[in-house]
């Protein structure tokens, strides 16, 4: 089942910021390293393709992170708008 606004006649759920956080920053690291991939795919040395692989270790690192908070923020937002305008009366 796939989390909306919607309330159906079950009590909704919030979302989890922790989860949240976690899968975005797989999704951004996943991201980061497919985008890092790409230039890798010239002809060259494979010694090369390993140092610039390392090289950009910061930027996929950086791309996680900037992605798990971009997730959990999402999710952080997304319980706060629920609880404040579809489930007032559960307080």
């Amino acid at each position: 089942m796939l989390p909306s606004f919607y309330l159906s006649a079950d009590k909704g759920q919030v979302w989890s910021v922790a989860r949240g956080a976690v899968y975005g920053g797989c999704i951004g690291a996943i991201a980061a390293f497919f985008k890092v991939l790409g230039p890798l795919h010239e002809p060259f040395a494979a010694s090369k393709r390993v140092d610039a692989l390392l090289m950009s270790a910061p930027e996929i690192a950086a791309a996680a992170v900037e992605f798990a908070l971009l997730c959990a923020a999402a999710a952080a937002l997304r319980n706060f708008l629920a609880q404040r305008l579809i489930w007032p009366q559960s307080r």
